[in-house]
């Protein structure tokens, strides 16, 4: 077939709403891209097809009084069994100290005992461990050990007040405790900020955590006692990359391989009329925004070897408020009422058009950003300029390919324009930028997608 025939023929393609491209993603979920609280709103979570879903154990909600007590929310069962029904894999945080098993501050202070050795029944925190990863055996597999310890007791938003002697040594309680009942469990180290600790000046978290690891003599034969670290990522989108790409740098330093999450993303909007935020203390997001870094940190973060990502949250229960000292950002890619907002959309091109990626490559230049994912019978690119100015591009055509569409971060399909030579030509849209020219989120991307026949497929 010669250029011009190929021209035309995939002209002739491109207003196709592309039931090939639409229809592509396989069942199950993929189990890499999910959401936060998905399980509040189970039925928009299975339509979305999400991958995988995460809760919060809490420890003083549990045992609020004492080690007598066992409390369990009475929709727990019920989130187990919806995520279940729906392919969506749950992954659970365990957090939260009791009153009576610190002697700290409740909630955030290291539990009582943690200087014993696990199977002592005086170590309260294994205890704990034990019997919530026995109840939990077959249901839930992945374990995340707290949250954001690199929050200094001092900083907004700190939910762990010991030192990083003291999460070493919940961590590594936990993970013994937890492979003793289900030797099948994962375990997870909380999920960091990074930022905390660049901004202030300290040495990355995961590093200090490591060195002190690295001076048990039995933490090699036990795998440093995590199998997943975890990262959280916010508001800019090169961050995910940057941030991974440390993480991983950190690891190999010490020999390590476990894989890396993305538990949180996000970048919550201030310009929704519903909810506004009147003057942000972090960046003026905005809902197109917030759509565009949801398909870009997806990607992004494939790009950089992440094994999963979930944003941060699929669903606001309560609006926020604005109190003193709180957090007046709404994140949820559904509002409290009921309506999504247009990153909703823009994760469902996610999960239906990212989905069984076998790799993912990227193509850095300073003013846009390509993410190409091999999907083995159809191939996904994902563009988007970096900069305050538009790109043109013009790429080709993948070999073989037998139909092509290209969508917005909203999953509409548009025409595909093509050059004389038959290359497929994008014009990225300019990011929108800070008056100092700061691109902290990149244009609206493009999603070309390309059904390659297979073997398989």
């Amino acid at each position: 077939m010669n250029s011009r025939h190929a021209l035309q023929l995939l002209l002739s393609l491109t207003l196709l709403t592309s039931t090939l491209a639409t229809a592509w993603p396989p069942d199950p979920p993929d189990p890499r891209f999910g959401a936060v609280e998905a399980y509040m709103v189970p039925e928009q979570a299975a339509a979305l097809r999400l991958g995988w879903d995460r809760m919060v154990v809490r420890w003083d909600a549990r045992q609020p009084n004492g080690p007598d007590e066992w409390k369990v929310s009475a929709d727990e069962a019920q989130r187990l069994a919806d995520a279940e029904s729906a392919g969506r894999e749950m992954t659970a945080i365990l957090m939260g100290t009791p009153r009576w098993a610190t002697d700290t501050i409740p909630i955030g202070g290291p539990p009582r005992g943690l200087d014993l050795p696990y199977n002592d029944p005086a170590n309260l925190w294994a205890d704990f461990v034990r019997r919530v990863v026995a109840e939990h055996k077959g249901q839930i597999k992945h374990w995340i050990i707290w949250n954001e310890p690199d929050i200094a007791i001092e900083e907004a938003g700190a939910q762990f007040a010991g030192s990083v002697d003291d999460y070493y040594r919940l961590l590594k309680t936990a993970y013994l405790a937890a492979k003793e009942v289900d030797p099948d469990a994962v375990i997870h180290l909380a999920g960091m900020t990074y930022w905390h600790d660049v901004v202030n000046n300290r040495p990355l978290y995961l590093s200090r955590l490591l060195e002190r690891i690295s001076e048990d003599p039995d933490a090699a034969s036990h795998n440093y006692y995590f199998d997943v670290a975890t990262a959280h990522v916010y508001f800019k989108t090169d961050d995910v990359y940057i941030i991974l790409k440390a993480y991983r740098g950190i690891l190999d330093g010490y020999g390590l391989k476990q894989p890396i999450w993305v538990n949180e993303t996000n970048a919550p909007p201030v310009d929704d009329p519903k909810y506004p935020v009147v003057d942000p203390p972090l960046l003026p997001v905005t809902m197109e925004q917030q759509a565009a870094f949801v398909i870009q940190v997806n990607a992004l973060a494939l790009a950089a070897g992440a094994e999963r990502v979930a944003v941060y949250k699929f669903f606001d229960e309560v609006p926020v408020t604005a109190a003193p000292g709180g957090d007046p950002y709404s994140y949820g890619l559904i509002r409290p009422d009921g309506s999504p907002r247009p990153a909703l959309e823009a994760l469902r091109v996610v999960t239906t058009h990212f989905t069984s990626a076998r790799s993912a490559a990227l193509t850095d230049k300073p003013n846009y950003f390509i993410v190409k994912l091999d999907r083995g019978g159809a191939i996904t690119r994902v563009a988007w300029a970096r900069g305050d100015k538009s790109v043109t591009l013009k790429l080709r055509p993948t070999p073989n390919a037998v139909n092509a569409t290209l969508f917005d971060a909203q999953g509409k399909a548009h025409p595909l324009t093509m050059d004389e030579k038959g290359n497929y030509k994008l014009v990225l849209p300019p990011a929108a930028c800070n008056a100092d020219d700061s691109c902290f989120i990149g244009g609206q991307p493009w999603v070309l997608i390309e059904i390659v026949p297979t073997a398989d497929h």
